[in-house]
């Protein structure tokens, strides 16, 4: 299942730009169906997921227990609850009459979705080619005598370890636009994905289910160059570590292109 950034930046290279179903498949590499789904789709509300009422004795009980396995996750292993004592503590503070066995199958089979869950939850890390990582750092350059303190905007390539940087004078929209436009220039192309930080130039605000908000400047640059956005979890730099390793070696060298391999970029022509 996509993103919902990706759902809604089909939604609007369908609805703004234009495109077709085919042709946002092919771009965003995926299935035509796919496609026509979320560019068609007018309900952007949460699905209601009922809960299947398979016990029925249980039931009332269900978030409760819920809650308690959520919130063993963050204890160690060996002061988590057993099935046992779930079912001590239903008894004793909710005066729960139904079985023991029922609550012993009940926990396992959820704990088993629990664990599927969080593995589902954590973000690959490796990068094939034609993908690309955007960072800001911070420099100072000889000017008339004086250091003087200047943005870079870097973009690293962790597939060929190459990296593309650029000056600018502020971390707003307009700058940050204007550095991606000249390393696209300089490249002779664009990545086909590029990973970016919450940064304010393009993210207006992050919901608490982490939907995000998009600056307009920054989704029609995207739809223009058709490439796929892609954002890092809150709090996660560690997610686009290759780029943060290469605003630390540019702090240090000053160099605009560091070609720092020979494999090819995997590029898109502009």
């Amino acid at each position: 299942m996509l993103k919902v950034p990706q759902q809604q930046y089909i939604k609007f290279l369908y609805e703004n730009e234009d495109y077709s179903i085919s042709e946002i498949a092919k771009a965003m590499g995926i299935n035509w169906r796919t496609a026509k789904k979320y560019a068609t789709r007018d309900d952007w509300n949460e699905p209601v997921r009922r809960r299947r009422t398979r016990y029925p004795v249980l039931g009332p009980y269900l978030d409760i227990i819920d809650t308690w396995l959520t919130e063993e996750q963050a204890l160690p292993r060996k002061q988590r609850y057993t099935a046992k004592r779930i079912f001590d503590r239903l008894c004793d503070e909710y005066g729960f009459e139904g079985g023991r066995r029922t609550v012993e199958e009940y926990v396992a089979k959820r704990r088993k979705e629990l664990k599927l869950e969080r593995a589902e939850s954590y973000e690959r890390l490796e990068h094939p080619g034609g993908e690309a990582q955007v960072d800001f750092g911070t420099a100072y350059v000889g000017q008339l005598g004086k250091l003087v303190e200047r943005k870079i905007l870097m973009m690293s390539f962790p597939f060929s370890n190459a990296a593309f940087a650029f000056p600018v004078r502020k971390e707003n929209t307009e700058c940050f636009l204007e550095a991606m436009k000249r390393i696209f220039e300089r490249m002779g192309g664009v990545p086909r994905k590029i990973w970016f930080d919450n940064l304010s130039a393009a993210v207006v605000s992050i919901d608490r289910d982490g939907t995000r908000t998009f600056t307009d400047q920054f989704l029609r640059f995207a739809a223009h160059y058709r490439f796929n956005p892609e954002f890092c979890n809150a709090n996660s730099g560690h997610e686009k570590g290759h780029v943060e390793n290469k605003v630390g070696y540019g702090r240090g060298t000053g160099s605009s292109h560091h070609p720092c391999a020979t494999r090819m970029l995997n590029l898109r022509p502009t």
